[in-house]
């Protein structure tokens, strides 16, 4: 069975990448352009893991994690921050808030690609 993967970005051309990356390799994405879209789209569904930018309109990425960890249904699966934030200030926040890991901007499809099979074992 295919693992489905949330993207959230307020960037349509970063959403648009991530997903062409994923699919390719198997996995289902789902959409997301803020924190507060996102949420309406876990609700119900079956997610195996999250790509989050940090900066979003809304609601941002930190602020996502948070209200995804606070639902029994996700406490533990993978949480990627895929940003342009390099600070290690801003990784210990996002690591705090229950972030898996943190790819910058801009990636390299294989570097995606790596993290997201290494954390979806």
């Amino acid at each position: 069975m295919s693992k489905t993967i949330l993207t959230v970005d307020d960037s349509d051309s970063i959403r648009q990448m991530v997903k062409f990356t994923l699919t390719k390799e198997g996995y289902n994405v789902i959409e997301a352009c803020d924190g507060k879209d996102a949420l309406t789209k876990v609700n119900g569904a079956n997610i195996d893991m999250v790509v989050t930018d940090l900066n979003m309109p809304n609601m941002d990425g930190i602020t996502l994690i948070k209200n995804i960890r606070a639902m029994a249904k996700f406490k533990f699966i993978p949480i990627i921050m895929l940003t342009t934030e390099s600070q290690d200030s801003k990784k210990a926040e996002g690591k705090s808030a229950g972030a898996t890991g943190w790819i910058v901007k801009p990636f390299k499809p294989e570097q995606l690609i790596t993290v997201t099979k290494k954390v979806l074992r």
